[in-house]
């Protein structure tokens, strides 16, 4: 065997919960520690440990990220009241993926991991489908109200107020004009049905669908995120060479989406214009619906930049339409220069549990593996080591090799196409990848 690489710059390593974490342990052990002096500056973002520091450990490894330029990241926990409970937690942490985001001004954009032997459902789709999401703002940063009694026939209005006291006011809805109209509607109609009474009935019981009750949220987002965000989507795609596609509703939401499209425009023509045209790649806008269409029949190879919701649930889509959120990699990509890569999914808590009573599980590994390739890769352009990126390159194609020959964990053979597989436990598959990193 050669000797290990040398790294000049510490990653910041992420750790984190559950199966995660084993399998991040045997990743390094298998893959990583027989080939690369691995250097790294380490931070536990397990929850226990995150209980221990009150989450300072979060912000810690948010502010690393920014020294050394490069992070790689476990999947984590984000507690629920079960999990509150389960590991005695003072508090409802926020997920640390959101702090980071936050931290770093960052913007997530998530590919599929491509391979010959799953095939996505959608025939067409050839070239991987990069998500970029805007993790800020929007229904994550909402406040919402329900008008109950209390509240009944309630006029709700957004209020601004100036700092010098001045206001703006603009009615949301007048709750009250659902009493008076439905009471005309009733009038006109006469005697609702048996059934619609009964429903009705029900409902008022319930407290529920009565006249002048209802709900209202607030949302928000700053010129100066959307800013960031459009010029990380664009930055990306120089680095990338992909088409940059984008899509809101401002033929609908003329102030709040129409400013994401104004923006967009602005900081394209300003700063990415001519270099995209030099490239030979393309900016495009159109409605959210005509790009959810456009993306369907196209055969994929460019980024779809997605506002936070949008993003949050397209990723999952385009995900399980090339096979698996565990076949995703992910990157966070600041405009400070920073990046930080991770697994896309969860802990994967069942198989945890599985594995502490003493069993074997089939684990994917796949995005765990290409978080630590994605950024020694990175690591390796910023250091000017390519011997370092060469062997990301190495480990990627030995993993997809591997599921290529057939040998492929439990969840990938129900999709795999090929005629010949075998499904085998978690640290197996990994054992599979070395042997076909030493060919």
């Amino acid at each position: 065997m050669p000797e290990p690489i040398k790294m000049a710059t510490p990653l910041v390593e992420l750790d984190g919960d559950e199966m995660t974490r084993v399998i991040w342990a045997w990743v390094k052990e298998i893959l990583l520690e027989p080939y690369i002096e691995l250097k790294t500056e380490y931070y536990d973002l397990g929850l226990k440990h995150r209980e221990q520091t009150g989450d300072q450990v979060t912000l810690d490894a948010a502010a690393a990220i920014q020294r050394h330029g490069v992070g790689v990241k476990c999947a984590t926990i984000t507690p629920n009241a079960d999990r509150v409970a389960e590991y005695g937690l003072s508090q409802m942490y926020k997920s640390p993926n959101g702090t980071i985001r936050a931290l770093l001004d960052g913007t997530v954009f998530r590919a599929p991991i491509i391979t010959a032997a799953v095939r996505p459902y959608i025939a067409n789709w050839r070239k991987p489908i990069t998500i970029a999401r805007h993790a800020y703002g929007d229904i994550y940063k909402n406040s919402e109200l329900l008008i109950s009694q209390q509240l009944a026939g309630a006029k709700v209005e957004l209020v601004a107020t100036a700092p010098n006291g001045t206001e703006q006011r603009i009615l949301v809805h007048d709750f009250s004009q659902d009493a008076a109209n439905n009471a005309a509607a009733g009038g006109a109609a006469g005697a609702s049905s048996t059934a619609v009474s009964g429903v009705g009935a029900a409902m008022g019981a319930a407290g529920l669908g009565s006249p002048g009750l209802g709900i209202v949220q607030g949302v928000h987002n700053t010129d100066s995120s959307i800013a960031s965000f459009a010029n990380a989507c664009m930055s990306y795609a120089l680095d990338t060479r992909q088409d940059l596609w984008f899509g809101a509703k401002d033929t609908i939401s003329k102030t709040y989406d129409r400013r994401f499209r104004d923006i967009f425009d602005a900081v394209f023509s300003a700063n990415y214009q001519r270099r995209f045209a030099a490239l030979g790649i393309e900016y495009f806008y159109s409605l959210i619906d005509d790009v959810v269409a456009r993306v369907i029949r196209s055969e994929g190879g460019f980024i779809w930049a997605c506002r936070n919701y949008d993003g949050d649930v397209m990723s999952d889509m385009v995900a399980t339409a090339f096979g698996s959120l565990a076949m995703m990699t992910s990157v966070l990509v600041s405009p400070r220069g920073c990046y930080e890569y991770e697994a896309a999914h969860g802990t994967v808590q069942r198989h945890y549990y599985r594995y502490l009573d003493g069993e074997q599980t089939s684990t994917n590994s796949m995005a765990t593996l290409f978080a630590w390739t994605g950024a020694l890769r990175k690591r390796g352009e910023l250091d000017g080591l390519a011997e370092l990126s060469a062997f990301a390159d190495r480990l990627e194609s030995a993993a997809i090799a591997t599921i290529e020959s057939g040998v492929m964990t439990a969840d990938l053979m129900s999709l795999s196409t090929l005629e010949n597989k075998a499904a085998v436990d978690t640290k197996t598959f990994l054992l599979e990848v070395a042997q076909r990193l030493e060919m």
